[in-house]
């Protein structure tokens, strides 16, 4: 078994200091949701310890953008690596155990060795999220060796040589993710026009739902697919999959295991998120989710640092879904940290994402629907904001505490000074792939 990438003795000193103040935070917040009596502490704590949402590969080091990129040190120079900073990232937080992989961004290396990285993975604890392909960039292991490119698309490209090398690589893709002990792929696309009569727009989505058909097809049984949408970049006229109305067409025409993953950045200004995710569920399409934030589109940033109360209302509309509980979707952060410390980063969006779950627990349910049944739009609006108000964050961190991460990650992270342990053992230099 390999030593812990973080000791939990170090976990376990630094909440000595903070347990009795938890404790009272807890006993006070218990003892109002007692007198609510629609929803105790023990169900919160409960629910929290159960949640995990996957970590990236692609965000455990330095995102960029087209004028720098600038690495923090110590950043993963092999996918086991990355592995070990999730174990790291679960290690404090208690809710990230699985890590989701970008491919080629993260192929195995040796090539034929899936089993000696899912054996690394077992040993740190981590499990292996949904696997996501890459055709928005050549790589010549996936184009014929450079002689084939997606710059004018992959499943939408008018060659037929380009469309079947996409779907090859996507099975591939599927083929690694079944060593590795996944059970989904996602697949997000760039496919689209950046000029009006650049191409059809029927034949190009036609195209484009012929080859999630094949990539379907080689689905094992136990697996499902996302279609993942985004309504611009790169294609900035007119993508493909640029809405939640598009990703439902593309998943019902590949076939009955594709549903839609919602990433909370992949939409425009003011878009009602929480209602999209109500219709997916609806019909029985939702099928995963991607937190950050955004100000003014996809930005990636800290989930809940920007619309906390939007990230509420989307618990609360999954949690509706699910009969009272969070369902059995796909869960994951992401994030491009370019100014931040990765690890720093996922660890407040990890904790922001909890928030907003428990305070979504917290909803007086029976009040709610009374005053939507009322027309009562008042009450209904108190309702919301008496649970968005509360202070669910002792109950968090309690959850923390009893699967022995940290009461307070954030704190613990700099605590234990693992970037600069990362930067003694990796180098100042290094440069994790993906974003």
């Amino acid at each position: 078994m390999l030593e812990p990438v973080i000791d939990p003795q170090r976990i376990a000193d630094h909440n000595e200091s903070l347990e009795s103040r938890l404790a009272r935070g807890v006993e006070h917040l218990a003892t109002e949701l007692d007198a609510d009596g629609h929803t105790s502490a023990d169900q919160v704590i409960d629910a929290m310890v159960e949640f995990s949402v996957a970590a990236p590969s692609w965000a455990v080091g330095t995102g960029g953008t087209r004028f720098g990129r600038f690495p923090v040190g110590g950043e993963p120079r092999t996918t086991e690596e990355k592995v070990d900073d999730v174990a790291a990232l679960h290690a404090l937080t208690g809710s990230n155990s699985s890590i989701s992989l970008h491919v080629p961004w993260d192929d195995v290396q040796p090539p034929d060795d899936p089993a000696g990285l899912r054996r690394h993975a077992d040993q740190r604890g981590i499990r292996f999220d949904a696997m996501n392909s890459n055709t928005f960039q050549d790589n010549p292991s996936t184009t014929d060796g450079g002689r084939l490119t997606y710059k004018f698309g992959s499943l939408a490209n008018t060659d037929p040589a380009v469309r079947q090398a996409a779907v090859d690589h996507n099975k591939y893709v599927i083929d690694l993710g079944m060593a590795l002990g996944s059970e989904a792929l996602t697949v997000w696309l760039a496919d689209g026009i950046n000029h009006p009569g650049q191409a059809d727009h029927r034949d190009q989505f036609e195209r484009v739902a012929a080859g999630l058909r094949q990539i379907h097809d080689h689905l094992p049984a136990n697996w499902q697919m996302y279609t993942e949408h985004k309504p611009y970049e790169p294609a900035f006229y007119a993508t493909v999959n640029q809405d939640w109305g598009s990703s439902l067409l593309l998943a019902e025409a590949a076939g009955e295991k594709a549903s839609c993953l919602v990433d909370l950045g992949h939409h425009l200004p003011n878009a009602n998120i929480e209602q999209i995710v109500s219709r997916l569920a609806m019909v029985g399409r939702l099928g995963g989710f991607h937190f950050n934030d955004s100000k003014y589109g996809d930005d990636d940033l800290t989930s809940g640092s920007i619309k906390p109360f939007q990230l509420f209302l989307i618990f609360g509309e999954l949690i509706r879904a699910g009969d009272g509980r969070l369902p059995a979707l796909a869960y994951m952060i992401d994030q491009s940290h370019n100014i931040k410390d990765p690890l720093e980063d996922l660890i407040q969006s990890t904790d922001a994402i909890c928030v907003a779950y428990a305070q979504a627990l917290v909803v007086d349910r029976t009040a709610l629907a009374a005053a939507q049944l009322d027309n009562d739009a008042t009450g209904a609006q108190q309702v919301l904001q008496n649970a968005f108000r509360t202070d669910v964050r002792p109950l968090v961190a309690e959850a923390r505490r009893r699967v022995g991460a940290a009461i307070d990650p954030l704190g613990a992270y700099r605590a234990v000074d693992y970037r600069q342990a990362m930067i003694e053992r990796r180098g100042s230099s290094t440069v994790a792939t993906g974003l």
